[in-house]
């Protein structure tokens, strides 16, 4: 048996925040990430000029640690400790002094300084350091360990969030229980309550008109009555709550599947709402749909 069956999975949010940084030679680098509820997974990028080797490992990174979510990824990139180089533009020098010594003779006019002809715009330019192939390379592969490992904590943060939604979950399902074991209980659920309320019903049809076929009428009721039996649903939402706890205590990605089963119990509960002929029954049925959905909008945030 593989080992990792044994391993427990736990339940993971799609909404969560993780930042890194770190450096490499004269690199330094940042890493912000942001994921929000998705579909499935939608992994968008945004890095530096000239920064695109990152793209695609990155990606790969991501779709081996999240199932699902919209994740934003931003990469910021400095060279603090590279050493900037002032170049003197000698063309643009020899412009501005060719120009100087042309209005030496019009113009009377203290003779220019040094400092004030370093100060014409152009004249001297301020680089970064040239940086080698194997210095950004270098840099590039850090860039992406370091997404890596702010990934994981992305990936901590969304698993704490999901096992409070996992509780919440928990919760809403043995109240959903609750509810379906007093529908169950309800004496107005029974077969021979639900005809005895029909026979009231025909009884007061008979009484304000002789037209009406009582045997034909008795016959309709009791069809009614076999209808409006809610034991099927019942059973189904019994069923659905024992399966979503399953595949909560399972853990892992089981998002979709519990969405799946949501529409199911909202199904189940619709149907009995409209079976019901009992006020009783009626509210539990009210009170199941307003469970049913709080429970289908939390399982809208799990992965």
């Amino acid at each position: 048996m593989d080992s990792r069956e044994s391993i427990p999975m736990t339940l993971s949010s799609m909404t969560g925040f993780a930042r890194g940084q770190g450096t490499s030679a004269s690199y330094a680098w940042a890493w912000e990430i942001r994921s929000v509820n998705a579909k499935g997974l939608d992994v968008r990028l945004r890095w530096p000029p000239g920064w695109d080797a990152v793209d695609a490992p990155v990606r790969a990174r991501a779709a081996e640690v999240l199932s699902r979510g919209a994740v934003n990824a931003t990469l910021t990139v400095e060279r603090p400790g590279a050493q900037p180089e002032v170049r003197v533009n000698e063309q643009v020098l020899s412009a501005v002094l060719a120009t100087m010594n042309n209005l030496a003779g019009k113009v009377d006019a203290a003779a220019p300084r040094l400092d004030g002809i370093l100060a014409i715009k152009g004249v001297v330019e301020v680089h970064d350091a040239e940086e080698s192939e194997a210095e950004r390379r270098s840099a590039e592969a850090a860039a992406v360990d370091g997404f890596a490992q702010t990934l994981v904590s992305l990936a901590e943060m969304r698993r704490h969030e999901g096992e409070v939604l996992g509780h919440v979950l928990t919760t809403r399902l043995d109240e959903i229980a609750a509810l379906v074991a007093r529908a169950e209980a309800s004496p107005g659920r029974r077969p021979e309550a639900i005809r005895q309320r029909l026979q009231e019903q025909v009884a007061a049809l008979l009484e304000n008109s002789a037209r009406f076929d009582s045997d034909r009428l008795h016959q309709e009721a009791i069809v009614l009555a076999t209808k409006a039996d809610i034991r099927e649903e019942l059973d189904r939402l019994t069923a659905h709550v024992g399966q979503a706890n399953k595949l909560i205590k399972a853990g892992g990605a089981v998002g979709r599947r519990l969405d799946f089963l949501s529409q199911e119990l909202n199904r189940e509960t619709n149907t009995l709402c409209a079976k019901s002929n009992d006020i009783e029954l009626t509210n539990i049925g009210l009170e199941l749909k307003n469970l049913v959905e709080q429970f289908r909008e939390q399982v809208q945030n799990l992965e």
